[in-house]
């Protein structure tokens, strides 16, 4: 039998935010929950289920993976897993359940908590961080320092959070559940162990370093590499820097927000790099050949056409934003204007008032044919 889209298990769209996702999970958990359904098997397939679709969409990359692939794209590896022991969902989304009605794996909880001799592994919190580099940086790709202020393994105790020598012990109130249950009627309510704090163990010689949290923050710099062709609000995944697992957790990853800066002559438009060429009256009517700088400061020379009308885009092919996601890279392109000088000489003047009667003493007319009829020059 196929298998059931993860999207209608969880009754949301392919659009919905993370925030939907697990109100959505939290709504089916309580439902389909077995200490509300004992001895029943459809209700505990459907717990199992929505457990499943729940990993899979409340994780980025994994979600990802599955609106490309599918079903097919989950099974083979790491990234699938599918829930056969009602520990392993309590285990995994404890923070899903820790709120329902007040704390544990939702009702009773006592049957589905298995005791913890000592700490639980988790992992730990992904970071991000925003970077402004400038559109050179953007263009040729450079090597960015950057500071981060992060949890690291306890280099005292090695993340364990126990003074050397010792070790954890099972909590004597709640017998390593994590948890006291009171019954009133049908429903059964968990709460966490004050005495333990919900955690089912107690560290009784703490690390004097990490104080046995088995973590502690420290500044550090790391060096990143900005890939060519970078673009504005891109988003770079760093493996490894995030926060520190607690107590042997893998570590998180870091995320960092590209901001680039404005250049003052060149601009992106798509993968091209654009900017305008300022040329005078003689070289767009003449033609002519001129040198340019490109933004990394190497020399092009291109030709301009003879009558060249201004706002024309003259490009050099291939020496644009290099593709960040495929081959081939966009275009130089200069945009021409023309200079208009404000102040003449005599002699120049005279010249240009020669050549305006060479002209003639019609304006060029529009699309819809209206022409004017000159008059006088004003200066």
């Amino acid at each position: 039998m196929s298998k059931k889209d993860y999207y209608d298990v969880l009754g949301v769209s392919k659009s919905a935010e993370q925030d939907e996702i697990k109100k959505a999970y939290r709504k089916l958990a309580i439902k389909f929950h077995p200490d509300r359904n004992p001895d029943n098997k459809q209700a505990e397939d459907k717990f199992k289920e929505a457990a499943e679709a729940y990993e899979v969409l409340s994780n980025v990359q994994k979600r990802q993976k599955y609106d490309q692939f599918g079903h097919a794209g989950m099974h083979g590896g790491s990234d699938y897993h599918q829930y056969s022991n009602m520990n392993d969902i309590f285990e995994s989304f404890g923070d899903v359940f820790s709120n329902l009605f007040g704390g544990g794996g939702g009702f009773g909880g006592g049957q589905s908590r298995s005791k913890k001799s000592g700490p639980v592994a988790q992992r730990g919190h992904d970071l991000a961080q925003d970077i402004t580099i400038p559109l050179k940086e953007a263009y040729l790709g450079s090597k960015k320092e950057i500071k981060i202020y992060h949890y690291i393994p306890c280099p005292t105790c090695g993340g364990n959070g126990c003074a050397n020598g010792t070790k954890p012990s099972i909590c004597s109130s709640c017998k390593g559940t994590g948890q006291t249950v009171s019954r009133q009627g049908f429903f059964s309510f968990a709460q966490p162990c004050s005495a333990c704090y919900g955690k089912g163990y107690i560290i009784t010689h703490p690390c004097a370093t990490c104080r046995g949290q088995s973590r502690i923050q420290k500044h550090e710099k790391l060096t990143v590499t900005i890939p060519e062709g970078i673009y504005d609000n891109a988003e770079l995944r760093v493996s490894g820097k995030g926060d520190a697992g607690v107590f042997g957790g893998s570590t998180g990853d870091l995320y960092l927000r590209v901001k680039i800066e404005q250049h003052k002559t060149f601009y992106r438009r798509d993968n091209d790099l654009v900017t305008h060429l300022t040329l005078t009256y003689p070289q767009l009517v003449l033609g002519c050949q001129i040198e340019v700088k490109n933004l990394d400061g190497t020399v092009e020379t291109i030709k301009i056409p003879k009558g060249c009308s201004v706002g024309k885009e003259i490009s050099i092919v291939g020496k644009g934003f290099k593709n960040l996601h495929g081959r081939g890279s966009g275009n130089l392109i200069f945009i021409t204007q023309c200079n208009i000088p404000r102040n003449l000489d005599q002699k120049t003047k005279t010249s240009l008032l020669d050549f305006a009667e060479n002209l003639g003493n019609q304006t060029s007319g529009s699309d819809d044919g209206i022409i004017g009829f000159f008059k006088k020059f004003l200066g």
